[in-house]
């Protein structure tokens, strides 16, 4: 992952929670978390819809979402990421609506790690 751009994604609050190498997401161990599509569409590490990535970047999903999504079919995951030592401090970021959910502040068990996550699969 060396030589790769680092982005970090924070939460509502400012604080770096999930680094982005396009296309993997990692938590603040480097440990991977999810991927991003293209169309900026954040996926778990089980496939599952998580949110989007807005520009600020943070991560974010309607509170209610009835559109019924696809789970995707999961690459193979990466290795560790070295995370930075130092982090820019977060751009002045717009209030949320109450219609969306920012998920790093709000709902981080979305993007858990291929061994833990109350929803992940059982493995018998």
């Amino acid at each position: 992952m060396s030589g790769h751009r680092i982005i970090p994604i924070y939460n509502s609050r400012g604080e770096a929670e999930a680094f982005l190498v396009f296309p993997y997401l990692f938590n603040r161990s480097g440990e991977w978390v999810g991927w991003v599509t293209p169309q900026r569409e954040v996926y778990s590490v089980l496939g599952n819809y998580v949110g989007s990535l807005t520009n600020d970047p943070r991560i974010i999903r309607p509170r209610v979402d009835d559109a019924a999504r696809p789970r995707l079919k999961v690459s193979p995951p990466p290795g560790r990421l070295t995370t930075p030592a130092t982090i820019p401090l977060a751009p002045m970021m717009s209030d949320l609506t109450h219609s969306f959910v920012d998920v790093l502040l709000e709902e981080p068990e979305r993007l858990h790690t291929m061994d833990s996550g109350e929803l992940r699969e059982d493995m018998d």
